[in-house]
């Protein structure tokens, strides 16, 4: 069997007694590692005031991986739209196209600020999808060169577009003709038929554009492989036990190793959050993966596979990222499924 592309989303997670600096150093050796195992892209996100996550600035970051990697693919998971000007999104995927020819994705989402004061910070209110599909829009002309302002500098290639796909984003996705990444519970639950709903409504409602002339589907999920299934959950348990006392305490602290000691102090609303987490992960041995992986990708039909999930032990986390390549070896790949080839802008 064949599988399609695999990539990397790394949210540049803070750990406890690392320093922002060095947190932001490891997700560029990750990247550097990912390119050296064939991973198609790598990809970074957008969080604010969160002192779990050390990556605020995807553009920031997006251009540092760029700088220490030579031809993997470098990209957004995504730039919020909310807390931007179209036009200035536009103008950095423009700059990073042009330092990085060919390389660069644009992930967009529609998510905002955690907490009231964030959005406040960052001038954004509740998004609404239609407020939304108008800034996307806005967004793509600048991209495209068809808006009344030019978004410089002007490159004579379209950047691969994608929404992250949260309720609305599919439809809207679909009506531009963008790649869609649906993450979460969400790719967790096929229909009867063992089909999941939203992409077949992505699917079926997709028209061509500049961007993409077919559909071009990327699932995102947390991902640890290990020796043993139990070596895999651990890893997976830090950003679990982060998430879950997020929600308790308000706030996503960096992680930190997870044993029976934390594990016990955690409430019961705290451990039914983490068996979530888990049931909505692929984890386990090679073997246990790749089945995992192989109804994932039956139920949705999936060009590509973004791999999530932050962790302690990053001598593991390399060892899950090495052992994940070997299961999708490069020359499996289905390279021509997920339509990458960037067309000409028209000048």
């Amino acid at each position: 069997m064949s599988f399609p592309r695999i990539s990397i989303l790394d949210r540049a997670n803070s750990l406890d007694g690392f320093t922002a600096a060095e947190s932001l150093n490891l997700v560029l050796d990750r990247a550097q590692r990912a390119e050296g195992l064939g991973y198609h892209r790598f990809w970074v996100a957008e969080h604010h005031a969160v002192p779990g996550i050390a990556g605020s600035a995807p553009a920031v970051l997006m251009a540092a991986v760029a700088a220490q990697t030579r031809s993997i693919r470098v990209g957004s998971g995504g730039i919020m739209l909310p807390n931007h000007q179209p036009l200035v999104v536009a103008e950095q995927a423009a700059t990073l196209e042009a330092l990085y020819p060919g390389r660069i994705d644009l992930g967009i989402g529609r998510s905002v600020g955690f907490t009231p004061a964030v959005r406040s910070a960052l001038r954004a209110g509740q998004p609404e999808a239609e407020q939304f599909e108008q800034d996307l829009s806005q967004l793509l002309d600048y991209l495209s060169g068809s808006a009344p302002v030019t978004a410089r500098p002007r490159n004579d290639s379209a950047t691969p577009v994608f929404v992250l796909a949260t309720g609305a984003g599919i439809d809207a996705a679909a009506r531009a003709g963008l790649g869609v990444v649906l993450g979460g519970p969400a790719v967790f639950r096929p229909d009867q038929n063992g089909k999941l709903p939203g992409l077949e409504r992505y699917r079926a409602r997709f028209r061509p554009s500049l961007w993409f002339d077919r559909p071009c589907v990327i699932v995102s999920a947390n991902v640890a492989v290990g020796p043993s299934r139990q070596a895999a959950t651990e890893l997976l348990l830090p950003e679990a036990v982060a998430l879950a006392r997020s929600r308790t305490t308000g706030e996503f602290a960096p992680l930190a190793p997870v044993g029976p000691v934390e594990l016990g102090g955690l409430t019961v609303r705290e451990s039914e959050a983490v068996e979530r987490s888990l049931s909505a992960s692929v984890y386990g041995t090679p073997s246990e993966v790749r089945s995992q992986l192989e109804r994932l990708f039956d139920a949705s039909g999936a060009d590509e596979l973004l791999v999530t999930g932050g962790a302690v032990d990053l001598g593991a986390q390399s060892e899950s990222d090495r052992l994940l390549a070997e299961i999708f070896p490069l020359e499996g790949r289905m390279a021509s499924r997920a339509p990458d080839a960037k067309r000409l802008l028209p000048r």
